[in-house]
Formats: C-alpha cells, sequence, structure tokens
C-alpha cells in the first residue's frame, strides 16, 4: 500500500512553523510495513488543496492530511476533499454534542463558525479528538483510504497512533522492523564498497548506508507479517556484515556513543577524569546523560584558559610557552594532570581551535588533540575537523569517547 501524505498551512509555507506532523506520520506508517512516495505542503487556499488532493488520488492508496479542520474561514481542507470526491458535508451529531457541550461547561456563546467542525464528508466517520474539538475524518472511496487529522501536533499524535495506525495496519497485514549498526573508523564509500554484492543484492530485507555527523550507519530493513519474522530475515544479513567489517561496529539502533563508553566504563570498574578545552564540558555532557555513570566519572574541568591548565592540572608554562595550548604535548600533560590530581585509572583531556577565530597556516580552525593517560600509557592524538563551530566541537566530543572506547577494550 502506497501512502501519501498532505500537510496543510500557509504557516508551513512560510517557515513559520516547523512541519514536524509529516516527520512522525512518516515514521508511524513505516512501522506497519506502509511506504510513504510523496509529501505535499500546501497553503490554506481551497482550489490548490483540491488540485493536490486530486493528484494524490490518483498515486496513492492511502492519503492522510493535516490541519485545516478548525472552525475559521480558513479551514477548509473537508471542504475541498469533499468537493474532490462529489461528496456532501454534512452534521455529525456526536462532534455535535461534544461541541455544545464543552461551551456548555465553559460558559461561552457557541459561534455559528463552530459548527464547521461537526460538518464531516457524507459516507465517513469521525476520528475522536480526546483533546481537542476538531474530530479527525475518516473515509473509504474506490479503494482509497482518505484520513483528515488536526494540525496541532499534541491533538495529531493521540489520534494517529491510538485510532489511525491500529485501523491501518488491520489493512497492510505487515510491518517494517529495522536494524541499525553504527561505524566508526571507516568511511561510507569504503563501507559501501566492501558491503556493495549485499547492496547490489537486496530486496527484502534492503540494506541502506549513509552518513551523518562523526559516524556511519548501516539501516536493515525488513517486511514481514510481524517483528518475529523481520528478525529471522535480518539476522543473516546482520552477521555477514559483522563478518566483514565487525571491528568498526560500535552501537547498534538508538545507542550513542556516550551510551557504549559509559556502560563499559561501570561494568569494568574504571574510574575517569577528564579535562576539556574547546569542547567547553561537552564530553563531559554527554557522559553524564547516561544513569550510573557517577560510578566512574569522579571529576570534569573545563580548562579553557591557559592559567586553567596551569593551574588545575599542572601543565607545565613551558609546554604552552613553545608549543602552544593546542599541541600534542599540553593535551598529554592535561590527561596525565587529571588523572594524577583525581587519583583515577584514567585520564582524558581535548584541546583545539572550533573557530570561527584564531586559526593559523600552521593551526587552522578544526586542529584537535586528544589526550589520554593511565598507570601504563600517557599520548595524544591529532585530528582535523571540518564545519562550524558546534560542528566542530560535537566531532570532537564523539572522537574522544571514540577513542575512550578503543583504550577500554584493551582493560
Amino acid at each position: 500500500m502506497k501512502a501519501e501524505i498532505i500537510c496543510v498551512g500557509t504557516e508551513l509555507l512560510l517557515g513559520d512553523i516547523v512541519n514536524t506532523n509529516a516527520y512522525v506520520i512518516a515514521r508511524a506508517l513505516k512501522e506497519i510495513g506502509i511506504d510513504v512516495y510523496y509529501h505535499t505542503v500546501v497553503g490554506d487556499n481551497f482550489a490548490r488543496i483540491k488540485e493536490v488532493f486530486l493528484s494524490a488520488l490518483k498515486r496513492s492508496d492511502i492519503i492522510i492530511t493535516t490541519g485545516g479542520l478548525g472552525p475559521t474561514r480558513d479551514d477548509i481542507t473537508k471542504d475541498a476533499i469533499a468537493e474532490a470526491l462529489n461528496l456532501k458535508m454534512i452534521i455529525n451529531e456526536e462532534a455535535l454534542i461534544k461541541i455544545e457541550e464543552f461551551f456548555k461547561r465553559v460558559n461561552r456563546e457557541f459561534t455559528k463558525n463552530n459548527l464547521r467542525q461537526a460538518l464531516i464528508p457524507e459516507t465517513s466517520q469521525i476520528i475522536p479528538n480526546e483533546i481537542g474539538l476538531a474530530p479527525g475524518v475518516l473515509l473509504e472511496k474506490d479503494d482509497k483510504i482518505v484520513i483528515m487529522l488536526p494540525g496541532p501536533p499534541f491533538e495529531m499524535e493521540p489520534m494517529l497512533y491510538n485510532y489511525c495506525i491500529p485501523y491501518l495496519q488491520k489493512k497492510s497485514g505487515a510491518i517494517i522492523f529495522s536494524r541499525v549498526l553504527k561505524f566508526y573508523g571507516i568511511g561510507e564509500s569504503s563501507l559501501e564498497e566492501k558491503l556493495i554484492d549485499l547492496i547490489d543484492s537486496q530486496s527484502n530485507p534492503t540494506i541502506a548506508p549513509y552518513a551523518k555527523m562523526g559516524e556511519v550507519t548501516i539501516r536493515i530493513t525488513a517486511k514481514a507479517k510481524n517483528k518475529e519474522e523481520a528478525i529471522q530475515m535480518i539476522i543473516p544479513i546482520e552477521e555477514e556484515i559483522k563478518r566483514r567489517v565487525g571491528n568498526y561496529i560500535y552501537a547498534f539502533d538508538d545507542q550513542k556513543i556516550e551510551d557504549v563508553v559509559a556502560k563499559m566504563l561501570i561494568e569494568k570498574g574504571i574510574t575517569i577524569a577528564i579535562a576539556e578545552s574547546c569542547t567547553g564540558g561537552l564530553i563531559s555532557h554527554k557522559l553524564t546523560n547516561v544513569p550510573g555513570i557517577s560510578k566512574s566519572l569522579e571529576r570534569a574541568v573545563v580548562s579553557y584558559s591557559n592559567k586553567s591548565k596551569i593551574e588545575l592540572l599542572e601543565v607545565n608554562p613551558e609546554t604552552i610557552e613553545k608549543t602552544g595550548a593546542v599541541s600534542e604535548k599540553t593535551a598529554e600533560e592535561m590527561a596525565m594532570g587529571i588523572r594524577i590530581n583525581a587519583k583515577c585509572d584514567i585520564g582524558l583531556s581535548i584541546t583545539g581551535i572550533a573557530g570561527p577565530d584564531g586559526g593559523t597556516l600552521e593551526k587552522p580552525v578544526g586542529l584537535v588533540y586528544i589526550g589520554y593517560s593511565d598507570k601504563n600509557n600517557t599520548f595524544s592524538k591529532k585530528f582535523l575537523f571540518k564545519g562550524k563551530r558546534q560542528e566542530i566541537k560535537e566531532r570532537a566530543a564523539n572522537a574522544a569517547l571514540q577513542l575512550l572506547r578503543e583504550k577500554l577494550l584493551e582493560f
């Protein structure tokens, strides 16, 4: 079954409101095995809503709209769709009673325009709105399913999950289940090359590589009658990918690098202290988002200035004078200093130039040194990241956690 999402609202076209509804609906449909081929945004214009809907009707089995169900003159979604389908608008008594009772309860006058919220196309049924007044609409005509939902997400989402998805799942008879493998230390093109025969021969399950900030992922997606069957379809593909490139895999599904590292620290009983400069506490922030990390994270210091590096971490002033605050040696002394002062198993440090200013030909924006120290070993690693200031900080923090993960594998 092919679905299409139409979001109605001039405010969406103008960028005044972010269109989160399409994202939520598409993800919900994916989980029950319904493919979404088109997203459309259209303003509060009768002719254009009708035109967009008629186009959707020709190419999609399911059309879900959001917005334009309220009481005002620009709430015209139902009217436009009813005309497109040659259906009359009729009063739904259940919806009308709810609206009238609401106005009595709040002691407000029931104005004539509120009657619009109780009007629905003939042959359709309402979808209860347990939060707002405007009900949704569900109708089937000529083997097509049309669902109209209100625009406000806090109204739309409960209606979608409580009523629409169960209804559509019965129609679909399938679910889509995905397994995500996360990689570090290998580029998207290199990963694809190693798996190209699997990708080229895919049908069900499908294999989709994609990259985002600081990591590459593979999504294995199966369409099946139920989750258990989908998992059994995915397992052989996942095992083959692990056999080929498993040494680059660090996490699965919704796991983040900080979740993986925190779990390793806690399970191994290892304590750590962190000294951050260019990331301004971002590494510590990521780790402290994980419950239970207090068992391992002893302290964290944002040593942004040279003075703080010297006073708090016992970095040798001559090191900064000769090599600079952003250098291999400074990173190493920061890591060793925080470890010794905190009496921890591991010291982790980071220093760099996040930009947009401060870079030179010798030390450009994006240059970062990550320092590591334990009782047997102290070293630093050089990185050069691209992007804006926040992107560099994010990439640097993730790289530091990845380096830490690699060292924890040795414990």
